[in-house]
């Protein structure tokens, strides 16, 4: 199972961004996915999640109404829009899947975001 995550990169303050992740290797179009962050020397942190239906979304408080989150279930894909960005967006970001109660069961690889002022 792998989950690919790309469109990251490098854009200046109050750009947008959009990643893209893209499961293979089983299908996820009956569990949670969402993405994660960690910037330079901080601890992992939730973004954004959301259930198999696209009908329930939940965002982090730091991120809520610039980030929007959306799935397309046929192509196994779950996708972050990133509006207004802040420097403070800068991290790694991982996309998600399987949402347990403990625990996330896949993570992608991460893909780098850049935010200059």
């Amino acid at each position: 199972v792998q989950l690919q995550a790309s469109g990251g990169g490098l854009a200046q303050a109050g750009g947008d961004l959009r990643l893209s992740c893209a499961a293979s290797g089983r299908t996820f179009s009956r569990e949670e996915m969402g993405w994660f962050r960690q910037a330079p020397g901080k601890e992992r942190e939730f973004v954004a999640r959301i259930d198999w239906k696209s009908i329930s979304t939940i965002y982090a408080e730091s991120v809520k109404g610039r980030f929007t989150i959306s799935r397309d279930n046929a192509k196994n894909t779950v996708y972050l829009q990133m509006n207004r960005l802040k420097p403070e967006d800068t991290a790694v970001y991982y996309c998600v899947a399987q949402r347990t109660t403990i625990r996330w069961a896949y993570w992608g690889q991460g893909t780098q975001v850049t935010v200059s002022s």
